[in-house]
């Protein structure tokens, strides 16, 4: 496709994603101080995979915001964060994953460094496993109380973002680090090297907040669009399409994140991002949008 004919959306998907976890972390002093923000930012969640004891973080992760309440005896469900990840999922689905997450951003970046690339075609059956990271999320006991299990156990982007530099110029932190660290460090360090060979591992096979938002992706308002009078059907854009989805099949796939590389392989123009309610968009014989 000619560059010109490129969305926006897509040609600067890069500096987007740049510039949402500038935003998403925009304290930066507190990295050389050691301390968190503490404002009134934070009882407002962020839309992707950001760590909440982040020394830059502007806002709360909505996974570990939720996990907090429902780890809480005060409270039973969280309307306000559950109503948030909704609201967000129904204007934006997993355009969220793609553009404004800084984890998703991350994992792309070490994708680029050189080396051997593996495909994940033939480990699809692995994409449900987020699903089921996600269930104990929102699962609680008879008190109401649930177990912080992902933010605990799995959640790379703590240690990525919130114990490595607190770790790095606190002494006192350092000393408390235990085997928990150690455990998760090592999922950390996993991650890395799976992002090295293989396109967003984590996104794929483990972010419950992915699983939420895939949830939400045939439905969300922004959405993907194919026009079958200019698609001849050359498979370019499945073969460019490294979340492992024919968007030709299934333009709103639970596992698109809207990045648009398909819409840059297509050599006819067929594919095209859209917005709102219902297929706004006609076509004649010819191929002529109306």
């Amino acid at each position: 496709m000619d560059k010109r004919n490129i969305p926006v959306l897509a040609r600067f998907r890069g500096w987007i994603q740049a510039a949402a976890a500038l935003l998403t972390n925009i304290h930066l002093p507190n990295f050389l101080q050691g301390k968190l923000y503490q404002g009134g930012g934070k009882a407002v969640c962020v839309p992707g995979l950001n760590c909440y004891s982040c020394p830059g973080a502007a806002g709360a992760c909505p996974i570990g915001a939720f996990q907090a309440v429902v780890g809480s005896s005060k409270f039973r469900f969280s309307y306000y964060i559950t109503g948030i990840l909704i609201l967000l999922g129904v204007l934006l689905g997993r355009f969220i994953c793609g553009f404004l997450c800084p984890f998703g951003w991350f994992q792309e970046l070490l994708h680029k460094i050189p080396s051997p690339k593996l495909s994940t075609k033939r480990l699809k059956p692995l994409r449900y496993v987020k699903y089921a990271v996600l269930l104990p999320v929102l699962i609680t006991n008879e008190l109401g109380m649930g177990d912080p299990f992902f933010c605990k156990y799995l959640c790379p982007q703590g240690v990525l973002e919130g114990a490595l530099p607190l770790a790095a110029v606190n002494s006192g932190i350092r000393s408390a680090l235990g085997a928990l660290f150690t455990w998760k460090a090592a999922v950390l360090l996993t991650v890395i090297v799976c992002s090295v060979l293989f396109y967003r591992p984590f996104c794929k096979w483990l972010c419950p907040l992915g699983a939420f938002y895939a949830l939400l992706n045939r439905v969300s308002l922004f959405q993907m669009q194919v026009d079958t009078h200019k698609c001849v059907s050359c498979g370019a854009c499945a073969k460019a399409c490294k979340m492992d989805v024919d968007i030709t099949k299934n333009p709103n796939h639970a596992e698109c994140i809207r990045c648009g590389m398909c819409i840059k392989a297509c050599p006819t123009g067929a594919i095209c991002y859209r917005y709102g309610l219902g297929d706004k968009t006609q076509t004649t014989d010819k191929g002529e949008t109306i």
